[in-house]
């Protein structure tokens, strides 16, 4: 298919830097594998594209990689004195084998291999001296040399040809060079392609175009775009599938040009590539073009929907609105109203007068209005006529029944104007209401909804001549919102905002939510409730992050049908709130962008299907090496307990410029719900615990979900401590622990009860003792009793002896005193008989000893020589009987007590300054 498009306007061009890829800057051959992969031959080595990642694969010998070709499941690369294939290994990366190093190759001095090419079981690698012959069947190779050089070498359906400068062009038959055509035109000239076109044989050149073989002569291409490509040298091109070329410049950028020779369009620096020389053209199976420039990969979507234009220069500015009126295509942005011929080369004028923001263009009654910041200009051709000088007009609308007459919003309300002698003029600004008039529907004649984004929704009634307002309510069966809007579609009014679309119910004079058109869009995706309706198509249009769409009638009822576009807010690049579309033809519309617009033509928009490939599963110890160690993607994965951290690496290969995957995964294990939707095409999970998991990926591009869904099963195994050999070694521990336990608490329950029987036993023996010190008490104090008894009775019979020896004393005195009596002496002898009566002693001594019964014989053991008279004083002494107090006892004076205590004295050895009677007490 071809489209005819302006020198602004271009295809969506995805533009890849060397900073984006992470390698140098010349690309000079591209390929693609079944998986739709992108393979970039670059000077640092080999690139890998998924389609959301980049991979580096530097060359083995370190040098620059010039060329690329993906035969089955192998990626043949050639660079300097080298060539081999990469293929990919079980754990999802590449792997190098040296062709080359196999086949024992002896390279020439300084040999590149600049082309690779598939015949049948052979490989052709194409170096500047020499084809090397790959026969992958016998794995042998056959080398075809050349003294002259060889240029480039070419496959035509299955022949093979190569260009000797100044010799000709060659054919490859049976292993050798065989002359087709040795035309001065070949001999001069350096060849980019050949081509088998429309039944003939075309030869390209790099400086003077296209040549048609005609028998042994080569004729002149006859086409439109000679005069171009005389002008410009063109290094590489091809033949896409529909039969256009693609010719990449030196200097020029590329051009495309169609199967009768036509030049469709030519793209440079200037109006979207990165850069003008192009060294490599590739079409991959979703017809994109791929182009490896001398700095950069840029990749053109010349099958996509959208076209785009871009105001480079920003002399345009952000477009807020559109029309086609008569043969011209206006478009109004924030630095006023521009022009051109429609579906013309051309470039955008600018209208004079109309500096500042332009905010609508309606054609009403062939009359092309323009709403601008300024006020309300009348546009014939490329003339502006100022017909309301008020500030800011919004919108304009027609009056029902009044054709005559419209109604505008203004930044300060609402105005009127008419018509007159066939000229439109102001006639008047409607009294008493002074709001902000962007949105606004006539309900009626005379009433009629306004709708302010911050005040809320506003029920006007008006006069019967529009003068003035009447009555002014505010609806309250809708909240205020941000970036709401308010719209009639189908006879109905519409009122906008981020909880859906409310229709206005006539019988309830209520916003009631309208649940199909609602569909517009969903709550998260609100981005604004802009909605546009376009006449011509009868399609209703809502905006969200998500990306476009519409509601029109089906084919066989007026049911509405839902449709979306794919085309994201972060990639269609417009303003919030002032989204704007315009149907241009053939169902083609137009839609205004912050750097000009894109052309979406809904005949080529489709929803392809598509799949979702998890690349990589990656796994490391963060306690350990930090590098990742990539496992086998198609295996259930095991791994230890401390190798719990795996990163995911998934990719939609889908590289249309404005198609941005998204992604959703989930890990059934521990997250079992499906994520929130996102860009990012890698997921960590950090420190995961042990168990069973399986991890799941699916995509969708808008609303279009991927066919799979991608997954990878693993498992974590228990941490050590957990294993089957430490639960058996924990079990046997556990029994042994009981064992010993058992004894343990049978040993203390032993010792327990032998120091509960040693306690009770010691119990038992101090209660025991107790008794028995209780009956020694008892007896000690019975003893005492005793022995204070007897004390009492030895002091009572010392005293009964003390005071009977001085009463017979006395006697015996008184006695003496009477003359003599010879019966009286009889009386004195008797008296002296029971003085010295010897009984009382022995009775003395008797209750002496039950008191103190160990004295005596202490005393008698420390002194022997002690007669019975000494003893008989010392117990005395003992009793602490004063001289006088024994002096009756003994029968003698006090002055003999005093002179026995001497003797005794001496007898015991006592020193003179000790105490008789204190020695005799302590004993």
């Amino acid at each position: 298919m071809c489209f005819v498009l302006t020198a602004q306007e271009h295809p969506p061009i995805q533009i890849y830097t060397p900073t984006d890829y992470g390698a140098e800057n010349q690309n000079w051959s591209i390929s693609q594998s079944q998986d739709k992969y992108i393979y970039v031959a670059n000077n640092k080595g080999l690139l890998e594209f998924n389609g959301a990642k980049w991979t580096v694969y530097e060359s083995p010998n370190k040098t620059i990689v010039r060329s690329v070709k993906v035969i089955d499941d192998y990626i043949y690369t050639g660079s300097y004195r080298e060539f081999g294939y990469w293929n990919r290994s079980e754990k999802g990366v590449l792997e190098y084998t040296s062709l080359a190093s196999q086949l024992k190759i002896d390279f020439l001095e300084d040999e590149e291999v600049w082309n690779i090419l598939d015949v049948e079981d052979f490989i052709l690698f194409q170096t500047l001296k020499r084809i090397y012959v790959f026969n992958k069947t016998k794995n042998s190779v056959n080398i075809i040399e050349s003294n002259s050089g060889i240029y480039k070498i070419f496959k035509i359906k299955e022949g093979v040809y190569f260009q000797k400068p100044k010799e000709g062009v060659f054919e490859i038959v049976n292993g050798q060079a065989k002359l087709v055509t040795s035309d001065n035109i070949l001999k001069n000239n350096l060849l980019v392609n050949i081509f088998n076109h429309q039944n003939k044989t075309l030869f390209q050149t790099e400086d003077k175009g296209f040549f048609e073989l005609k028998g042994n002569d080569l004729i002149q291409w006859e086409i439109p775009a000679n005069k171009t490509l005389l002008n410009d040298r063109i290094y590489s091109s091809i033949k896409l599938e529909d039969d256009s070329f693609i010719l990449g410049s030196i200097s020029n950028g590329i051009i495309h040009i169609t199967a009768s020779g036509e030049i469709n369009y030519q793209i440079n620096q200037n109006n979207g590539l990165s850069n003008n020389t192009v060294l490599s053209v590739f079409e991959d199976v979703d017809n994109n073009i791929w182009l490896g420039l001398e700095n950069g990969i840029n990749c053109v979507n010349i099958k996509s929907p959208f076209r785009i234009y871009n105001d480079e220069k920003g002399e345009i500015g952000s477009v807020n609105t559109s029309i086609v009126y008569g043969d011209k295509l206006y478009i109004g942005t924030n630095q006023g109203l521009f022009y051109k011929e429609f579906k013309s080369n051309h470039n955008f004028q600018f209208i004079a007068g109309t500096q500042g923001a332009v905010w609508c263009l309606k054609n009403i009654d062939n009359t092309l209005f323009c709403g601008h910041n300024s006020g309300t200009f009348i546009i014939q051709d490329d003339r502006a006529t100022l017909i309301a000088d008020v500030l800011g007009t919004w919108d304009i609308k027609s009056v029902k029944n009044h054709e005559n007459l419209l109604i505008q919003g203004n930044y300060s309300g609402l105005n009127i104007l008419e018509k007159k002698n066939d000229s439109w003029l102001w006639r008047n600004t409607i009294e008493n209401f002074d709001i902000s008039s962007r949105y606004f529907e006539m309900i009626n004649t005379s009433e009629l909804f306004v709708s302010h984004e911050y005040k809320g929704v506003f029920k006007v009634k008006l006069d019967q001549d529009y003068n003035k307002v009447i009555n002014v309510e505010q609806d309250r069966s809708v909240d205020k919102d941000v970036k709401t809007s308010l719209i009639k579609f189908g006879g109905d009014i519409l009122y906008t905002q981020s909880k859906g679309v409310f229709k206005y119910d006539l019988k309830t004079e209520k916003f009631l939510k309208d649940t199909i058109k609602s569909k517009l869009f969903h709550a998260e995706d609100y981005t604004s409730g802009k909605l546009v309706y376009t006449k011509q198509t009868n399609k209703l249009w809502g905006f969200s992050q998500q990306g476009l769409s519409y509601l029109s009638p089906g084919k066989l009822s007026n049911t509405l049908d839902l449709h979306t576009i794919a085309l994201p807010g972060y990639v269609r690049n417009d303003v919030s709130g002032y989204e704007n579309i315009t149907y241009l033809e053939n169902n083609k519309y137009l839609y205004g962008t912050t750097t000009g617009y894109i052309v979406i033509d809904l005949n080529v928009l489709q929803n392809k299907p598509h799949k979702v490939h998890l690349n990589l599963v990656s796994n490391r110890n963060l306690k350990g090496s930090q590098e990742n160690v990539f496992v086998k993607v198609n295996e259930v994965g095991q791994f230890k307990n401390n190798d719990n951290n795996l990163e995911f690496h998934f990719s939609v290969p889908v590289y249309e410029k404005f198609s941005a995957p998204e992604y959703q995964y989930k890990l059934e294990g521990i997250y079992d719900d499906w994520s929130q939707w996102s860009t990012k095409s890698e997921v960590f999970f950090e420190n995961l615990p042990f168990g069973d998991y399986k991890f799941s990926v699916r995509s969708r591009l808008g609303n279009e979900i991927s066919e799979n869904i991608e997954g990878y099963s693993f498992s974590i195994a228990r941490p050590w401590y957990l294993s089957n050999t430490a639960i058996i070694g924990y079990m046997i521990a556990v029994a042994l622990f009981s064992i010993f336990m058992h004894h343990a608490y049978k040993r203390y329950y032993k010792r327990q009860r032998e120091k509960l029987l040693y306690k009770t036993q010691r119990e038992l023996e101090l209660k025991e003792l107790e008794n028995k010190e209780q009956i020694m008490r008892h007896n000690n104090e019975k003893l005492k009793q005793d022995i204070e008894s007897k004390n009492r009775e030895l002091s009572l019979s010392t005293m009964n002896l003390i005071k009977k020896n001085e009463f017979l004393n006395n006697l015996k005195k008184e006695l003496k005193k009477i003359p003599d009596d010879k019966n009286l002496n009889n009386v004195v002898k008797i008296i002296d008989k029971n003085l010295n009566n010897t009984d009382d002693w022995q009775t003395f001594e008797e209750a002496f000893n039950n008191a103190d019964k160990d004295f005596l014989k202490k005393i008698k053991t420390l002194h022997p020589s002690l007669t019975s008279n000494d003893l008989r004083l010392c117990t005395y002494l003992r009793l602490n009987l004063s001289s006088k107090e024994i002096a009756p006892l003994l029968n003698i004076s006090p002055r003999s007590v005093e002179v026995k205590r001497y003797r005794l004295r001496k007898k015991i050895d006592l020193p003179h300054d000790a105490s008789l009677t204190d020695y005799i007490l302590k004993i």
